[in-house]
């Protein structure tokens, strides 16, 4: 139950057009449901404005498919990350229209239209490798309501190919840069744009790149102003994060 679920519920009551032994039962999974092996937070979208999200890797298919039915039961647009084949096979057992995004590892599903922002969020990636991240952020901001421009393959070693997409990038409102290998993308990005920047280090890279590592801290050591960085491979978190500057 969202903000505007509960104000409607509350105006049925003093209207009499709900008795309060209905009430009561629409509100007795608040704050959470208790699955067992899950605590669903049903005041996720009271407190902070969007439904809880859920993490796959880790879970069983069983597990996912029945976090997702009980969700589904509340009427919020739903999202998956980190989801493979197998859990979206046994989501689709309980719910035919859930979308699956291959390469961002995403399954959404959409129960209520999102109002979509009129400015947009620009992501920036450096190369094709980078594109799972790329999807996954993508999938996140399109379902949190937000207009997204994607520019790919756009990394400093062909350098010319990123000023050719400056007005693009320029016009966000907030700009998410991807970049593994040396991670040196979001530097050059914000030496350029008077927006701000979450970078997005991703695991991309030879053997000295750490599986990211070496990405993660030459973003945490930009000398560019106005770079803030997520963890690695989080596109997820980096597109939260820019909903939330966007819809300002």
């Amino acid at each position: 139950m969202n903000k505007a679920d509960l104000q409607k519920m509350l105006q049925r009551l003093h209207d009499n057009e709900l008795d309060v032994a209905t009430a009561l039962k629409q509100l007795e999974d608040l704050p959470f449901k208790d699955l067992g092996f899950a605590q669903i937070d049903n005041h996720r979208a009271l407190r902070v404005g969007y439904p809880e999200v859920i993490y796959c890797e880790g879970k069983t298919a069983e597990q996912v498919t029945e976090i997702i039915a009980f969700m589904l039961s509340k009427g919020n647009n739903i999202l998956a990350t980190r989801a493979n084949e197998a859990v979206y096979e046994a989501v689709c057992q309980i719910c035919s229209d859930a979308v699956y995004n291959p390469l961002g590892r995403t399954i959404t599903i959409k129960r209520r239209e999102e109002k979509m922002s009129d400015s947009y969020i620009a992501i920036v990636a450096a190369g094709t490798s980078d594109l799972p991240v790329v999807e996954e952020a993508a999938e996140t901001a399109v379902l949190l309501g937000n207009r997204v421009e994607k520019i790919i393959d756009v990394g400093v070693a062909g350098i010319h190919r990123l000023f050719a997409k400056l007005d693009v990038i320029r016009g966000a409102k907030v700009i998410i840069v991807i970049a593994g290998m040396e991670g040196a993308l979001a530097s050059v990005v914000g030496g350029l744009v008077d927006k701000p920047i979450i970078a997005v280090p991703t695991s991309v890279g030879y053997g000295a790149n750490f599986g990211g590592l070496s990405a993660l801290l030459s973003m945490m050591n930009s000398c560019a102003s106005g770079v803030s960085v997520v963890n690695i491979d989080n596109g997820f978190g980096a597109a939260y994060n820019a909903s939330m500057i966007n819809k300002l």
